[in-house]
């Protein structure tokens, strides 16, 4: 990927947080009311829906008591999606698209997310082949088999010594037009897109035709129509990182006051929609250009990830990436995901140092159950009022849309779905509750919390397990939380 980005310029935001409210972003989660679904043998997998509303997830947040259950935490790595250390790999004309084996072999590492970076530098003056476009989508079929999704990027030249350094504006405008079936089709699979096209690596430095080191607005213009475009060409629920606080605030004039808040994060428009990648963390007090620290683009930063995702690469060694500077970074910055395979002299310190296994397990999100409660009133045909307390001990909250149901599964098996109006990406780190009711629709069974993709809902690979032994069911991907005997 990279890998010496150079102090560059840039201004900077701040602003205070809370937690967001759940907006509508795609076609596909169409408003619904509370219902529950009833799954037999003669009525298949009900399509899925996200609810309008969000709930309250406020830590406590009832006053009754009832029956209590209690939860042990586990401390094992859990191959949760869309987090954690990913997997590096680069694809050009002369290299294969990814193999399923090689996928499922990253998640029995506990991995579940790979960078796919396309080079396209046979196409700088024309479209893009066939042949190449196909093994584009071949990868994307080997994530989706393997049970993965990728960090995307495109790009053209991976050398400083390697003239033009990317292609006109034309011709990339010309490429992402010819890429967004592909983005469309695989949102599934897609985590998040790194801007890329423009300069060495995709990284938005070295550059021959988008105006290396850009000081007016007219010198952005040139990027920010590439980043539209992406924006354009990916689906309206998917992210696109780039690469430092300065071009989001200079392409698109924002002050101190306009970082993104709970009211307007997750809205599906464009600035809630661009997100970050620090490709040199904790290579010095800058990051090697990443920041402009008289301008607290720092603050700028540590405030929209509480909303966007973050995620990158370290690239050099410094007294900036030691166990206590990085892992208070993550914290602060809210990371999701980092390199495994770049830069591997910091990886290894980190391992030495005593805080890696720490680092894996709270990149992203991380929920451990503590309790769940119901009222004691257990009739068949009422509600029955459910407390679900947890907490989030991950550096961010899961950063795409996802689908919170209670599933019922009765003595002769029998299954019922709930909906629950909650939204994952409010869960940010610390104590919550989700309570909810269900009617119950027998006396005996087993309860379960699901918290599946909504774009792969029947695939247990891609739902959350909360980090408790004896909860998760890898077989159905639920989690389960009492049993009424």
């Amino acid at each position: 990927m990279k890998r010496i980005f150079t102090l560059f310029a840039f201004a900077a935001l701040l602003c205070s947080c809370n937690d967001l409210q759940f907006p509508d972003l795609h076609s596909l989660f169409v408003n619904q009311e509370k219902t529950d679904t009833t799954d037999t043998p003669d009525n298949p997998e009900p399509e899925v829906t996200i609810p309008e509303q969000t709930g309250d997830d406020k830590p406590g947040g009832y006053s009754w008591t009832g029956v209590q259950y209690q939860f042990t935490e586990s401390t094992d790595v859990i191959a949760n999606p869309e987090r954690g250390f990913m997997k590096y790999q680069d694809f050009k004309s002369g290299t294969s698209a990814l193999k399923v084996s090689s996928v499922k072999a990253q998640r029995a590492e506990g991995r579940t997310l790979y960078y796919t970076g396309f080079y396209l530098t046979d196409f700088m003056e024309g479209d893009i082949s066939e042949s190449f476009l196909k093994k584009i989508q071949d990868t994307m079929d080997a994530l989706r088999a393997g049970g993965a999704k990728c960090v995307l990027r495109f790009a053209y030249k991976d050398s400083e010594s390697k003239h033009p350094y990317d292609p006109t504006e034309e011709i990339v405008m010309r490429h992402i037009k010819q890429l967004k079936p592909i983005l469309q089709k695989n949102e599934d699979v897609i985590f998040v897109m790194q801007a890329g096209f423009v300069g060495v690596w995709g990284e938005w430095y070295y550059t021959d035709n988008f105006v290396y080191q850009p000081k007016s607005d007219e010198d952005y213009l040139p990027r920010k129509r590439v980043t539209e475009a992406l924006l354009d060409a990916m689906p309206v629920s998917r992210q696109v990182e780039i690469r430092t606080p300065q071009f989001k605030m200079r392409m698109y004039g924002l002050t101190v006051k306009d970082t993104l808040t709970a009211k307007t994060a997750h809205k599906g428009q464009t600035l809630d929609r661009l997100a970050g990648h620090n490709d040199c963390f904790g290579a010095a007090a800058d990051d090697w250009g990443t920041f402009d620290n008289e301008t607290n683009d720092r603050e700028f930063w540590k405030a929209e990830t509480r909303y966007t995702i973050m995620g990158g690469e370290t690239c050099a060694v410094s007294d900036y990436c030691t166990c206590k500077a990085s892992t208070q970074d993550m914290v602060d910055y809210h990371w999701t995901y980092l390199n495994i395979d770049y830069r591997s002299e910091v990886i290894n310190g980190w391992k030495s140092s005593g805080c890696y296994n720490d680092i894996v397990n709270k990149l992203g999100y991380r929920l451990v159950l503590d309790n769940v409660e119901h009222k004691k009133d257990v009739e068949v045909g009422k509600d029955l009022e459910i407390a679900i307390n947890f907490h989030n001990d991950g550096y961010a909250s899961p950063m795409n849309p996802r689908l919170v149901q209670i599933v019922f599964v009765d003595s002769a098996g029998k299954k019922t779905v709930f909906p629950v109006a909650s939204d994952p990406r409010k869960w940010q780190p610390g104590q919550h509750t989700v309570l909810t009711s269900i009617k119950l629709p027998a006396a005996k069974g087993t309860v379960y919390m699901n918290l599946s993709d909504p774009l792969l809902p029947n695939n247990p690979l891609y739902s959350i397990a909360f980090a408790n032994k004896n909860v998760f069911d890898s077989a159905t991907g639920y989690n389960k939380l009492f049993e009424l005997k």
